[in-house]
């Protein structure tokens, strides 16, 4: 497991007192001077007698120069090669006394802190906690500290590395991020009767050290047979959390309901062997193949039927409409992406020609687009400084496509004076016309009661998921409401095209499918009545975890 890059640089102040000052994501710390002499003083005194101090890294040396002193055996814990360059601080210390742990994993660590504890008659570990560490590395250095917390390290590893899906019932260690989907997959679990336990992120992408420190508490006290997180949150770009699952034979499913290809972008994964993937788009299986992952598996959206439903209350009069869309404009976003790109000149001029292009040729990514269309822009891509400016490039076609697209067919809807709930980039892109415009409604307690007001309610995707199908897909019709949506490959494996779905197959027969359907209530009553019928029995966030389960009971169990 690879520790984030840091750079470190030793200086002296006029009392030549040494000063390592280590510059961590551009911040900051002091490892030494003063105040870090009087820190390591005051964790060297907090050792007790008759035990094993296990230094959790070696700072600049003075903690563990007091605790040989007081004839104490010390273990240190310290992988940063780079550091301990500097200071050689574990330099030149018999073995006997001074053991130093080097190894990559936190299990390897612990393989030899425990040999080295049975050499020395089992006395109790105690961890010396260096806080620098813990921002270095908090996958390795707070497992090891949590582990050494809670006890002997044979013990832990007893505790931690049980058998899984041995139970009929699987239980789930959820990564609650907050995110889209994380209320949906909580409830679902809830009414299947799962144990599931949440485990708060604070951070959508890093777990802190609180955070590392409580999933190691949950897998002794809850013992979960898999980790659940949506759209890899939780897990940090070097790999450190997966590989830390990994140790613990601990399997990860992580179900993408966005592109998965804008959130891994330049991830490491170890264990991607312990790993399943789920997508809600088919045409992500193969790229996620390629990236390593072995168990990869396609798993579209759903509704929940608890939430969506017809009976789910009134809406306001101002709801009501002969057609309607909800959905973002795209221009904040466009106008995002294009700010972090910060594309040079020839490039920024250009960016809505390529990103219609992509958007018209079929291509679900980006890359392979530009590599077989335009590969002078694929190479100036490539030529960005930054991780995230060639990321944010890629963002940007995807997103200009989606605008430019859906602007395209919410104009055809303008004769029919339709109702547009969204953000303000409307008003800038539709200018003067018959079109009504709503301030965005709340996904729960709204769009329940508004989806019913509307005898059309219209549906454009993006073109992050060009064969895929998105959320509304499945609330519209849950909660009694008739939809009129863009065709996607992958609603005729959803969906009876001829009687659950009403779609349009290019944006210059929007007027006429409008037009017919909105002189036809029957045949509105009739496919929102059939689709319903088919979401009920098929495509309930019930029914996408109990796939999910049966998938890792068999993968893993």
């Amino acid at each position: 497991m690879p520790s984030i890059p840091y750079t470190a640089e030793q200086v002296f102040d006029d009392k030549t007192l040494a000063d390592l000052r280590i510059r961590i994501q551009g911040k900051t710390w002091h490892l030494w001077g003063r105040s870090g002499l009087e820190r390591e003083s005051e964790l060297a005194r907090a050792v007790p007698d008759n035990s094993l101090p296990v230094l959790l890294g070696a700072g600049l040396g003075h903690c563990l120069d007091l605790l040989l002193e007081r004839g104490l055996p010390v273990a240190v814990a310290d992988k940063e090669t780079g550091l301990l360059a500097l200071t050689n601080a574990v330099d030149g210390r018999a073995p006997d006394t001074c053991l130093h742990v080097d190894a990559p994993d936190p299990a390897r660590a612990l393989d030899r802190l425990t040999a080295w504890r049975e050499k020395h008659g089992g006395r109790p570990l105690v961890p010396v906690i260096l806080p620098l560490y813990q921002r270095l590395d908090r996958a390795y250095y707070g497992a090891l500290a949590q582990i050494l917390k809670e006890g002997a390290p044979t013990d832990f590893w007893s505790l931690a590395r049980y058998p899984k899906f041995r139970s009929s019932r699987p239980r789930a260690l959820f990564l609650d991020s907050d995110y889209f989907l994380c209320r949906e997959i909580q409830a679902a679990l809830q009414r299947l009767d799962v144990p599931c336990r949440p485990l708060r992120l604070d951070d959508r992408e890093t777990g802190s050290s609180r955070f590392i420190e409580n999933l190691l508490k949950a897998v002794v006290d809850f013992r979960p047979d898999f980790v659940l997180t949506v759209n890899h949150f939780g897990l940090d770009r070097e790999g450190k959390l997966a590989g830390l699952l990994d140790d613990l034979g601990l399997p990860l499913a992580s179900w993408f309901v966005d592109n998965p290809h804008l959130i891994l972008f330049d991830y490491a994964h170890p264990g991607a062997d312990n790993t399943a993937i789920f997508t809600f788009d088919a045409g992500n299986l193969d790229e996620m193949l390629n990236r390593g992952f072995k168990h990869v598996h396609y798993l579209p959206l759903a509704t929940d039927p608890h939430r969506f439903h017809p009976s789910a209350g009134a809406g306001l009069p101002e709801w009501k409409s002969g057609i309607s869309f909800v959905g973002n404009s795209m221009a904040r976003p466009v106008a995002r992406s294009l700010a972090l790109a910060a594309l040079p000149a020839s490039l920024a001029g250009e960016y809505e020609a390529v990103a219609a292009a992509f958007g018209n040729s079929g291509e679900t990514s980006v890359v392979r687009f530009l590599k077989a269309e335009r590969q002078d822009w694929l190479d100036a891509l490539h030529g960005l400084p930054a991780r995230e400016q060639r990321l944010a490039a890629e963002s940007l076609l995807t997103w200009e496509a989606t605008r430019q697209y859906r602007l395209t067919c919410v104009r055809a809807t303008l004769p029919y004076a339709p109702l547009i709930v969204g953000d303000d980039g409307w008003t800038g892109l539709l200018g003067k016309s018959e079109a009504k415009l709503l301030p965005p409604l709340d996904y729960y307690r709204d769009l329940p009661r508004f989806y019913p007001c509307s005898e059309i309610n219209f549906n454009c995707t993006s073109r992050q998921m060009k064969g895929a199908v998105n959320q509304r897909v499945f609330d519209v019709p849950a909660c009694g409401g008739f939809l009129l949506t863009d065709h996607r490959e992958q609603m005729e494996d959803l969906f009876d095209l001829d009687r659950e779905a009403a779609v349009y197959r290019r944006v210059e027969d929007i007027p006429a499918t409008v037009e017919r359907f909105a002189a036809d209530e029957t045949a509105r009553k009739n496919i929102a009545q059939a689709a319903l019928r088919r979401i009920l029995a098929e495509h309930t966030y019930e029914n996408r975890l109990k796939k999910l389960l049966s998938i890792m009971r068999d993968t893993f169990g």
